[in-house]
């Protein structure tokens, strides 16, 4: 009866350790069926207090979860593909990514950020990549606008995104084109109402404000992602904090004459040495942004995204992880930033060398980071006004779509001392 017993002790711990202890969700072209989604299930993950590892440059950056039955079941259900794997293999990879002969890391996650996005309300969700984006692969955020931003609700989280939006009181330089729309009229109203009603006499004073309380959120700790006209327009209107840019139609009085003399680009996060568009008429804020100048079809129109040394470098490889290097390129407002005015302490990590152009940047600020991304919408080429959204069912392995998401979960990573 003793050696019965012994017997059965011994095939319960033969059983167990043959049980896998690991769910893999790789990231590379091959075998993912739904890159986009394994972000959300990732996220999902560390809401439920799993820790999880973030495999850089290993297949496409892919990511180790502890085997629960409800990972593998979520899994399951939004489509997301993965591989269960046994203690030993887990290991295995785990030895061979800390390899000093291999550019790949280990990071661990250790908590979902808290998301914020900047959006006013009313806003359609296709206005915006990032809101589509975090819905398709069901990560939660908070939509929040200027009285929120002003009454100090970004302490309450980690992560800020900032897209389509116009930080220099020109309502996104519509004039032009767009003066007589219905929409346009109700917008500017409505923009005008609410600087008043916050106290501003102007709109361009009020976005003034929104933009400083995000810079110190920055420089306090927090993480910022911008897209689109966001980037650019929240430097332009930093740098010029106590000078009138706005033309009479956008503020009902004249600019200051000669303003761009006393631009302070000291003010800024990214950008540098760029002249202000003083044309109203102009769908364009400055130099800063070459929708107008850049000459490239679109059939060849890439950026390249940088190979960084993920022991040593971490954030930047975190940023960058994808299953290409070749992303296609996509228009917007901002599309793409003059790399002549980028300061010399950003990282440019996605670049289209022939047109001198960056399309996806990074740096420092303070205690914090930020991002900015040039484009509108990753899969929709030159979004217009009116356009239809985009069905990101279409587009599950969508790389331009990735890099957004590699900024939502970076937050997510244990902080330890960086060696460079």
């Amino acid at each position: 009866m003793h050696l019965k017993k012994i017997v059965y002790i011994i095939l319960f711990l033969v059983s167990v350790s043959a049980k896998a202890s690991f769910v893999l969700l790789p990231m590379d072209p091959e075998t993912q069926q739904n890159h986009l989604k394994a972000y959300g299930i990732t996220y999902w993950a560390l809401e439920k207090q799993y820790k999880v590892s973030w495999l850089l440059n290993y297949r496409g950056g892919s990511f180790l979860l502890p085997d629960a039955p409800e990972i593998r079941k979520e899994c399951q259900i939004r489509g997301v593909t993965f591989e269960v794997l046994s203690d030993g293999a887990a290991n295995g990879i785990l030895e061979e990514i800390s390899s000093p002969s291999q550019n790949m890391e280990t990071v661990v996650l250790e908590k979902a950020p808290k998301i914020a996005v900047y959006t006013p309300k009313g806003k359609q969700p296709w206005d915006d990549a990032v809101t589509l984006v975090l819905t398709y692969a069901e990560i939660p955020f908070t939509p929040i606008y200027d009285e929120e931003v002003l009454s100090d609700a970004l302490l309450l989280y980690d992560w800020l995104h900032l897209h389509h939006e116009d930080f220099t009181g020109q309502y996104g330089k519509f004039f032009g084109a767009y003066r007589n729309a219905p929409w346009y009229i109700e917008q500017k109203k409505e923009a005008e109402a609410l600087a008043a009603k916050l106290g501003y006499s102007k709109v361009s004073q009020e976005k003034l404000a929104v933009a400083n309380k995000i810079r110190n959120f920055v420089i306090g700790g927090g993480f910022m992602f911008a897209m689109c006209s966001a980037t650019d327009s929240f430097d332009i209107a930093l740098s010029a904090e106590g000078v009138d840019i706005c033309e009479p139609m956008f503020d009902g009085d004249a600019s200051d004459a000669n303003y761009q003399s006393k631009i302070d680009y000291n003010k800024t996060f990214a950008f540098k040495d760029f002249t202000l568009e003083r044309n109203p008429m102009a769908y364009e804020f400055s130099n800063i942004d070459l929708t107008n100048t850049r000459k490239i079809l679109p059939d060849v129109d890439y950026f390249t995204l940088m190979e960084y040394s993920a022991k040593w470098d971490p954030i930047p490889s975190m940023l960058c992880q994808n299953h290409t290097q070749l992303v296609k390129g996509f228009m917007g407002q901002s599309t793409a930033f003059n790399s002549d005015m980028i300061k010399s302490n950003i990282l440019v990590m996605g670049e289209n060398k022939q047109n001198g152009e960056a399309r996806y940047i990074h740096g420092t600020k303070g205690k914090g980071m930020f991002t900015f991304y040039g484009g509108h919408d990753p899969e929709d080429y030159q979004h217009r006004v009116g356009d239809a959204p985009t069905v990101l069912d279409l587009h599950p392995n969508s790389p331009g779509y990735r890099l957004i998401l590699n900024n939502v979960l970076f937050p997510a990573a244990r902080k330890k001392k960086l060696k460079t």
